[in-house]
């Protein structure tokens, strides 16, 4: 009798965060609760810039099957300019 190993897709989220300062914030990761989580903590696994902020809001995600693809995405977000990052969240809503 053979076994089947169960595998688990693991998939990569590039999300946008909006501070209580109304700020943007860009990031992926591969578990966006925990991620959340470490933002909301404000402990060492933080991104430094979200420690300075009373709270933040997820306004935005886009998930990829590769990390390569969410790398990359991350980057041309980054590379937008507010207006254009603001349509794209005002659209995603």
């Amino acid at each position: 009798m053979t076994s089947r190993k169960e595998h688990s897709v693991v998939t990569f989220t590039v999300y946008i965060l909006r501070t209580s300062s109304n700020t943007i914030y860009i990031g992926q990761t591969n578990n966006l609760d925990k991620r959340l989580k470490e933002h909301k903590s404000k402990t060492t696994r933080s991104a430094k810039y979200m420690k300075y902020f009373d709270s933040f809001e997820l306004v935005y995600t886009e998930v990829y099957g590769t990390r390569t693809e969410a790398l990359q995405r991350e980057w041309q977000l980054k590379q937008l300019t507010r207006k254009q990052k603001d349509a794209l969240i005002n659209k995603h809503y």
